[in-house]
């Protein structure tokens, strides 16, 4: 089983695909417009090659600590951030790491969302964890 897709609900959907593409260099590959065959008009993005969706809706209530990461190369990180703080978009305080296991920016959407860009793997990650502190 693999990955299907990533839905997003915007209010602003024009918003939210400015974030897409200037963050996480999406491309749009479709937009229903007023139309469409879902429950609301919705645009598609290849992000890296995982396909994501948003979806016009309602912004969320409430945030948390639930979210989505997009892999960066490290080099990225700091024109990732510049483009994230053009937007004014609100950028997390970052929390502590081990050493070896990458960095991340994490930042909310114009809905709330908390997307992290993260520049490790899995396999970095429980490599580093597995020799310990």
């Amino acid at each position: 089983m693999t990955l299907s897709h990533i839905t997003f609900i915007s209010a602003d959907p024009d918003r939210m695909e400015e974030v897409l593409i200037k963050v996480l260099k999406a491309r749009k590959i479709y937009d229903s417009g007023d139309g469409g065959y879902s429950l609301a008009p919705e645009r598609f993005y290849d992000i890296g090659g995982v396909w994501v969706a948003v979806m016009q809706g309602a912004a969320l209530r409430e945030r948390s600590y639930n979210h989505v990461a997009f892999r960066v190369d490290e080099e990225e990180l700091e024109e990732r951030l510049a483009e994230i703080a053009a937007l004014g978009l609100e950028v997390l305080p970052g929390r502590p790491r081990v050493a070896g296991e990458g960095h991340s920016i994490y930042f909310y959407g114009p809905d709330g969302h908390l997307i992290e860009l993260h520049s490790g793997t899995l396999a970095e990650r429980l490599r580093r964890y597995r020799a310990g502190r």
